[in-house]
């Protein structure tokens, strides 16, 4: 795995070297929509391809864990005063060495689906919010990579964009409501405070955590990230290329520990469930 990542931050430099700087877009437009990639409620239909690699996993802290989310964000247009946003995860898994004498498992995990309903405009106050259901879906194509349990829950976000800062919070809970009774009841908290600062040259740097409360276990996954991200344009197709470090300050026993790495690509495109 550790190729596999090394082969990943060459290809997002050599792309930084590579990819047109803004095209025929102005420096302030390539700002601004570097921006609105920070809001998860921007009305922008995008598909982020974020890594995330972890280690020291599992009772013998000798697993390591490679997980691709492919997560897709639609914007539809209610009204002229609302929009709902859905925003998809669906991971790939790649995962060695993590439950004793089980060896390497390779393929989907669970989805997870998160419905916003939003208001187009900020309130007076200059904060943007969404709200609705997430639904977790038991999609995982081996049993070590899922939990074998429909699950669904609330799901909230609000932010405030204050110049070239984006600032704000992302939380849900699931519940396992069905599947398989041999399984672990599902009952998580999980909470995603974030900042960011963009600068002119829509270069982004980011922080957040994303932590997780499980309430069966009474155990706590805490990790801190920090990002750094560049827009680039591939000919008229925006792209904003990231990489960033996290540290897990807090995990179960079995949990990943120490250092984690992030790569994304987050691809955005026309929408074209609201004409645009």
């Amino acid at each position: 795995m550790a190729i596999v990542l090394f082969l990943i931050g060459t290809a997002l430099l050599f792309s930084l070297q590579t990819a047109g700087a803004y095209d025929s877009v102005s420096v302030d437009e390539a700002a601004d929509l570097a921006q609105d990639l920070t809001n998860p409620l921007a009305d922008l239909m995008t598909i982020p391809i974020q890594m995330n690699y972890d280690q020291d996993i599992g009772a013998g802290n000798k697993g390591e864990r490679l997980r691709t989310n492919i997560q897709p964000v639609i914007p539809f247009h209610l009204t002229q005063d609302w929009n709902l946003i859905s925003r998809t995860i669906v991971p790939m898994i790649d995962q060695d060495d993590i439950f004793p004498g089980e060896g390497s498992q390779f393929g989907l995990g669970d989805t997870s689906l998160s419905l916003f309903l939003s208001p187009k405009k900020p309130t007076a106050s200059g904060l943007l919010w969404g709200a609705g259901p997430i639904v977790l879906l038991p999609t995982a194509t081996d049993s070590l990579l899922g939990g074998k349990k429909w699950g669904v829950g609330p799901a909230a976000v609000v932010l405030t964009m204050r110049g070239p800062w984006t600032l704000g919070a992302l939380a849900n809970h699931v519940w396992s409501v069905a599947g398989d009774s041999d399984r672990s009841d599902i009952s998580s908290t999980f909470i995603q405070p974030f900042a960011a600062y963009t600068w002119p040259g829509a270069w982004t740097l980011s922080v957040q955590s994303e932590s997780e409360y499980n309430w069966e276990t009474d155990k706590w996954s805490v990790p801190v990230n920090a990002a750094l991200a560049k827009l680039v344009y591939f000919g008229k197709l925006p792209v904003s290329l990231q990489a960033g470090v996290g540290y897990w300050l807090e995990s179960p026993a079995t949990g990943p520990e120490g250092w984690r790495f992030r790569f994304q690509a987050n691809f955005v495109l026309p929408n074209i469930f609201s004409g645009k």
